[in-house]
C-alpha cells in the first residue's frame, strides 16, 4: 500500500472501553486491548509491564523509514512516566517521546494525523 507521509490516512482509533480501543480505517477493523499504531499499520500489542518498557518491546513500530517524529505512549488509566533510559534511548535514534494516558493518547493520535504528522503510538490499556 502506498502511504503518503503528508496526508492524514490510515488506522484511526475510534472509541475506547475497558475492552480496549476500537481501531477504524480500510483493513485495519477490530478491538484491541493493548496496541501499536503508526500511520500504515495496528496490532495488537502484548504489551510489557511498564516498568519494563523497552525500545526492543515496540518491535518494528520504531524502525519505519522515515523514522517517527516521536512514540505517543499511552500509559494506562493514568500518566506515567516512562524509565529515563528508555527515553534516552528513542532520543539517540532521533524520536522523541510523549507520555499520557492512554484515551488522551488515543484522542492526541486522531489530531496528529489529521494534520499529517508522522508518529507512532503504543497505548497500554
Amino acid at each position: 500500500m502506498q502511504i503518503d507521509r503528508a496526508s492524514g490516512s490510515g488506522p484511526a482509533i475510534t472509541g475506547f472501553s475497558p475492552n480496549g480501543f476500537k481501531v477504524e480505517a480500510g483493513d485495519f477493523r477490530g478491538v484491541y486491548r493493548a496496541l501499536t499504531i503508526a500511520p500504515e499499520a495496528v496490532a495488537e500489542w502484548d504489551a510489557p509491564a511498564f516498568e519494563t518498557l523497552s525500545p526492543e518491546s515496540l518491535g518494528d513500530l520504531i524502525a519505519l523509514d522515515p523514522a517517527p517524529e516521536f512514540l505517543l505512549l499511552g500509559t494506562g488509566a493514568t500518566m506515567r512516566r516512562p524509565a529515563p533510559a528508555f527515553v534516552r534511548a528513542l532520543e539517540a535514534k532521533d524520536i522523541g517521546v510523549e507520555a499520557m494516558d492512554s484515551r488522551a493518547a488515543a484522542r492526541a493520535w486522531a489530531v496528529l494525523r489529521g494534520e499529517g504528522r508522522w508518529v507512532v503510538g503504543a497505548l497500554y490499556p
